[in-house]
């Protein structure tokens, strides 16, 4: 009986969550995957995972305001640690016996807003891969910036990993098509005891948007207010633009929220002029990052923006814990097939082939936002755009054709 509910409430939640609404909690509870959180910060990879119901045991961290904003939004609770002094975390992790270490390592060391020169908070992701390997797990999760791929750290925490007998998934994934409105792509290695190196490659494919999330959506979708169309954000040096759309995903959120320079000049690229164009608010970051719209943050602002940055976006970190659900149970849905995986499937579609459906697909989206009208309103406004007429008559066809496609995806039975 209680085998029955457990797979019950996992097809439920798999089915509650190929649904636009990751953000929302889900039948919490039914399942115990006992799961640790290292390098917690305030808690956006912990949420994710307990979103789709894995059991969050132990979060801890070593910087006390965002134990305190962690310990403010969750039933359980954080605490400190010095995760790089290993025998003192082995001796109070081990007394929690997790199923599931999860984790992101600070990634200063690494991000291309640093100086990208390996130091000490390179070495906590070391410090990550000897708490698994002696540990051992059956699954853990790491996520760092895509740069950490090539780094020393990485290839000592991955040769850790490989003796301890895992077998590593290893992607970066594209946030603003795993239900963030943000263009933020991270690193995941996925661990699993004894399993085939890429196991989890196939599910993490699944339920991948087609096209990014923008802003304008995400925040329609879940009723959010929002009474703009451009925004500041700062850019990293005054070669890029800094001013965007609320049509677009917005670009990564950072650790910092500087205001508009009164002497900024326009940048080529600026989706707008800048007078009357204001910085997000530190809400409004957290709602890109999909923490719900009570969680609760530092009274300092300036604390609030480095923890909403440093975090792990929600939607993001539950998309890996589904998959990894999925994994563990061998359950795989046909109504969360990605498109790409159903054109190789359905229609015989090598992986290159349905890459470039997939990127004529896109290219209709930056001419027209294709999830603003219905699909033949769409094509209709498509047909009389003159960026769409100046193609040659090929191009506009295998555009057509790719849509079509599209379309049929959409009108497939589910299950």
């Amino acid at each position: 009986m209680i085998q029955w509910w457990r797979s019950f409430c996992i097809l439920l939640i798999l089915t509650k969550l190929t649904s636009t609404e990751y953000n929302k909690t889900v039948v919490r509870g039914c399942i115990t995957v006992r799961t640790v959180d290292l390098f917690c910060g305030c808690g956006g990879l912990s949420l994710g995972f307990q979103n789709c119901g894995y059991k969050i045991i132990g979060a801890f961290d070593f910087w006390q305001p965002a134990i305190d904003c962690y310990n403010a939004n969750f039933n359980h609770r954080a605490h400190i640690l010095d995760l790089s002094k290993k025998n003192t975390s082995l001796k109070t992790i081990r007394q929690l016996n997790p199923e599931i270490i999860i984790g992101g390592p600070p990634c200063q060391d690494f991000s291309s807003a640093g100086e990208r020169k390996e130091g000490a908070r390179a070495n906590l992701t070391v410090s990550f891969a000897k708490i698994v390997k002696s540990l051992k797990p059956q699954y853990f999760v790491m996520e760092n910036v895509s740069q950490v791929r090539s780094s020393t750290a990485y290839k000592e925490a991955r040769a850790l990993f490989k003796a301890a007998g895992y077998g590593l998934t290893e992607q970066v994934l594209d946030a603003s098509r795993c239900g963030v409105p943000q263009k933020r792509k991270r690193f995941f290695c996925v661990g699993a005891l004894k399993a085939q190196d890429n196991f989890l490659d196939s599910y993490l494919g699944t339920n991948q948007s087609v096209f990014p999330l923008t802003m304008r959506k995400y925040f329609t979708d879940n009723q959010y207010e929002l009474t703009f169309d451009y925004y500041y954000r700062h850019p990293r040096t005054y070669s890029r633009r800094a001013i965007f759309s609320v049509d677009e995903p917005a670009p990564t959120i950072r650790g910092v929220n500087r205001p508009k320079p009164p002497e900024y000049k326009p940048h080529s690229n600026d989706a707008a002029p800048p007078n009357g164009i204001d910085s997000l608010t530190s809400r409004q970051r957290a709602l890109l990052q999909t923490f719900p719209l009570n969680f609760k943050f530092n009274e300092s602002q300036m604390i609030s923006d480095q923890l909403i940055g440093n975090a792990v976006p929600v939607n993001l970190a539950a998309h890996v814990a589904r998959a990894l659900l999925c994994f563990d149970h061998k359950i795989e849905i046909e109504c969360s097939m990605s498109f790409s995986g159903w054109l190789q499937s359905t229609h015989q579609y090598s992986v290159r082939a349905a890459k470039d459906v997939v990127s004529r697909l896109n290219r209709c989206n930056k001419i027209v936002q294709i999830n603003r009208y219905s699909f033949n309103e769409y094509l209709t406004v498509l047909e009389d755009n003159e960026n769409f007429k100046k193609l040659s008559k090929s191009i506009r066809s295998q555009l057509k054709r790719a849509l079509n496609l599209y379309d049929e995806y959409n009108k497939r039975p589910r299950q």
